[in-house]
């Protein structure tokens, strides 16, 4: 019994932190390792240990003995009986099952099981995973063959059942593409990878035999997509790179060609305008699961094979949709990269991702990267508003999601966003919100300019490199803007409105804010909420992804003003 610790740790895992103790902020930043937060009610934070987030912190190089430790050295009144051998057990069935190749056989693999005991387990799990008579051979009882072609669908199987697969099978070079990065950039700056960009491209390459799948994790601003070129420059080799939206396929092309020496007739634009497949493509995920009817296949998914691609990088990959899944399954010995901010899913396919795309590989906590300059200092407010009376008696009235959306479309938010402009007036502010008419209604009464999802393509770049360049210091923009757009210059963020409890899209919208301020000042996110409301309710759900990376949000309510 440790009566100082900062945590209680309970039998089914769940892990209570306590807010006020001295220990507290070293105590999230262990647990971030190997727990999710859950939920942050006044005086203790939940986390939750499961063995996806075991398994993903045994992948970062994390041991049963060294999570046990640290526990034990938090916990108040020490670890329940049990607690150890569940933790001991999810850690160590990572790397009890190996994939390797067939020597001389390619159209073969081979599953080795490592354990400990459970003779006969190789026998139940290929019976489980309903394979064809015919198709497997289980040489003794720790070995395996099955299909190659059957790699995807074994590991995504095996991860549901409690087994995540160490795949050592290999990967091909596909068709070689000698490039390398610019010393300096067309404005003169000497360009060269950050320390972190450089321990994650490492962390993904691995060894030379066997690096080359799994997720890297970076807050936005903190550089993903250098990342992605350092993988391509690392294994030289054609790169078909997913994205998710045709702002982001341009800002890829970009990067692109400002940053490495590939000329421009070698880099390609597949999407609704442009159909290019070249030795480096760029899409997106819409274009790939478009389809005219719900009983055709999907056209565009073709574009996995349409040349020898040594690298597949997954841009926003807490996005990837089913249909994209099923295609990875497909492809397995092509080297896959995630990048993304959060591994949150809001459809709780995180299991899909670390099984189909690879385990995390490297990430950094966000307050980190701030304390080193990487990105901006953030300052998070809620600012909980009433709502004028009839509004109030609608909502009383109202039921389910009509309750949430009349809460988010409180007209008396429009007053306070004048408000918090005037505070910040000189700085890029982004309006960011949910509901179509809320935005426009806004933009309406301030003047200013509003980017949605029918806003036409060429209009949304317009309008958004005039708010890079200074031109227009206000923008509304709604949900088209929560992923992969590059605006540099954005200080702060006024959130109107969100989708239900989404902690992934939380850690988006503050994205848009995180890059480093010329003048090196901070960045202010705010979130105006209606008081006493479901809004309110799921508002604090959704804050949970950043309170857990190290941010407060700070709450003010109307009554108490918010000045300029």
């Amino acid at each position: 019994m440790n009566e100082t610790g900062a945590c209680i740790v309970q039998r089914d895992l769940t892990v209570l932190l306590e807010k006020e103790h001295p220990g507290f902020e070293t105590a999230r930043e262990q647990l971030s390792h190997y727990a999710e937060l859950v939920k942050s009610p006044a005086y203790y934070h939940t986390y939750r240990i499961t063995p996806l987030t075991l398994w993903h912190a045994a992948s970062c190089g994390f041991t049963a003995d060294g999570v046990l430790e640290e526990l034990t050295s938090m916990a108040r009144y020490g670890l329940p009986s049990g607690a150890a051998e569940d933790i001991r057990r999810w850690i160590d069935r990572y790397g009890q099952f190996k994939l390797r190749p067939v020597p001389g056989e390619p159209e073969q693999l081979e599953l080795e099981y490592n354990g400990a005991g459970e003779f006969g387990l190789l026998e139940r799990v290929a019976a489980q995973l309903v394979l064809p008579a015919g198709t497997w051979n289980l040489t003794d009882e720790r070995h395996l063959r099955l299909p190659a072609s059957k790699r995807g669908y074994l590991k995504q199987e095996l991860a549901r059942l409690g087994y995540p697969v160490l795949d050592e099978a290999g990967y091909h070079q596909g068709r070689t593409l000698e490039f390398a990065f610019r010393q300096e950039l067309a404005e003169g700056r000497p360009f060269r990878l950050r320390p972190y960009q450089q321990e994650a491209v490492s962390a993904f390459a691995g060894k030379a035999d066997d690096g080359g799948s799994g997720v890297v994790v970076l807050p936005c601003g903190a550089g993903k997509t250098v990342v992605g070129l350092a993988a391509m420059e690392q294994f030289q080799c054609e790169t078909l790179i997913l994205t998710s939206n045709v702002t982001s396929v341009r800002q890829w092309i970009s990067e692109l060609t400002s940053k490495t020496t590939l000329p421009a007739e070698a880099i390609g634009e597949y999407s609704g305008e442009k159909k290019q497949v070249k030795p480096v493509t760029v899409s997106t995920y819409q274009i790939l699961t478009h389809r005219t009817r719900k009983e055709e296949g999907f056209k565009h998914m073709s574009l996995f094979n349409e040349r020898d691609w040594g690298l597949i990088i997954y841009d926003e990959v807490h996005l990837l949709p089913a249909p994209i899944f099923r295609a990875t399954a497909d492809i397995q010995a092509t080297r896959r990269l995630g990048l993304t901010a959060t591994l949150i899913r809001e459809d709780g396919c995180e299991r899909d991702v670390f099984s189909l795309i690879g385990p995390k590989r490297y990430d950094v906590p966000w307050r980190t990267l701030e304390e080193s300059g990487f990105i901006a200092q953030v300052d998070c407010q809620e600012i909980r508003v009433s709502m004028p009376e009839p509004h109030l008696d609608r909502y009383v009235m109202a039921e389910g999601r009509e309750k949430f959306r009349i809460a988010a479309e409180n007209p008396y938010k429009n007053e306070i966003v004048r408000r918090l402009l005037d505070r910040h007036r000189g700085r890029q502010v982004l309006i960011i919100g949910q509901y179509l008419d809320q935005l426009q209604s806004i933009a309406r009464d301030l003047q200013v300019p509003l980017i949605t999802g029918s806003t036409p393509q060429a209009e949304r770049g317009r309008l958004f490199q005039a708010f890079r360049e200074g031109e227009l210091p206000v923008l509304a923009v709604s949900k088209v803007a929560n992923f992969a757009v590059d605006l540099p210059d954005a200080s702060v963020a006024i959130q109107i409105s969100g989708s239900f409890g989404s902690r992934q899209e939380e850690a988006q919208r503050l994205g848009r804010i995180l890059r480093p301020k010329r003048d090196g000042g901070r960045a202010y996110f705010y979130t105006i909420v209606s008081e006493n409301t479901r809004e309110q309710e799921f508002a604090l759900r959704r804050q949970l992804f950043l309170l857990e990376q190290g941010y407060e949000y700070a709450v003010q309510r109307e009554s108490e003003g918010v000045e300029a």
